[in-house]
């Protein structure tokens, strides 16, 4: 854990169809004045530092969710590289230190490698010593508050919500998920999400949703909790031949898009989506 994270614990459709493919798209940035403060987020599931390059791998490096490999441990090098140049990271399908990752905790050294003093993941499925299937968090901002989230359904789904100060005496929420495969879970987490961001005036939903912009529960959800950001044009799954987007990053009313992006760096199933964030006018984050 980071050394500045302090944590508290809370209390308490039918199935999407493909998109047809299109290229990684790129929406341009909106333009910026002295007062806005702008944020660089990237959202990444990283497959446990597994490269699949056609759904095959699925099956012959099945053995790799199980078992340590060398490529692991270069990969996760490669992608921390790209992590260098961002505020705040969403990490999912990381190891947190178990058999297959050589016992290594994937969010710390991601942000070793990406030079971030700050720090934090989420467990939600333990295998023993086998694997540790987590959520993180990388940030060069300090936070106030972590909170663990536990979403409803079988067990193994998890939002990892961390708090920074603003000038504006409201926090800025960032909220890290993974959804749920099967449509009837996900669409009782995605309840459970529009309670969450009725809490906050600035809040940021990122992750892999497991559902494309065609859903039409993830499109209730954005109506009901007023979020923005939901692009078709932005796929990013499979990396191979991006055709579906699976990962988003949605944002409340009272914040802006800047640009936003999927990045071509093949290095799990999944591409990597970033997104610049301005903050209201006058409106500052901590940077403790």
């Amino acid at each position: 854990m980071g050394p500045s994270f302090s944590l508290r614990r809370p209390s308490g459709a039918s199935p999407e169809y493909p998109s047809a493919p299109v290229q990684i798209a790129t929406r341009h940035p909106l333009p910026r004045t002295a007062s806005n403060e702008r944020l660089r987020l990237l959202s990444y599931n990283i497959q446990a530092g597994i490269q699949s390059r056609h759904y095959r791998d699925y099956f012959s490096n099945g053995w790799k969710h199980l078992l340590p490999h060398r490529e692991r441990q270069r990969n996760l090098t490669s992608i921390g590289a790209l992590l260098r140049g961002y505020d705040l990271v969403g990490l999912q399908e990381v190891d947190a230190g178990s058999l297959r990752s050589g016992f290594i905790d994937q969010t710390q050294y991601l942000a070793q490698v990406g030079g971030y003093m700050h720090w934090h993941k989420q467990v939600n499925r333990k295998l023993g010593s086998l694997a540790r299937h987590s959520n993180g968090l990388l940030s060069r901002l300090r936070p106030s508050a972590v909170f663990e989230h536990k979403l409803p359904g079988l067990r193994g789904r998890g939002a990892l919500l961390v708090e920074f100060p603003t000038s504006d005496n409201e926090p800025l929420a960032i909220c890290v998920l993974h959804l749920a495969l099967g449509w009837r879970a996900r669409r009782r987490q995605l309840d459970y999400l529009v309670a969450l961001v009725e809490q906050y005036r600035f809040i940021v939903l990122m992750g892999d949703f497991n559902c494309s912009s065609r859903s039409m529960t993830l499109r209730k959800t954005i109506r009901q909790a007023g979020l923005r950001g939901l692009d078709c044009e932005l796929k990013t799954f499979p990396s191979w031949c991006p055709e579906r987007n699976l990962d988003h990053i949605l944002i409340s009313p009272a914040l802006r898009i800047g640009t936003a992006r999927v990045l071509d760096y093949a290095l799990s199933d999944h591409l990597p989506l970033s997104m610049d964030v301005l903050l209201p006018d006058g409106v500052s984050v901590g940077r403790g």
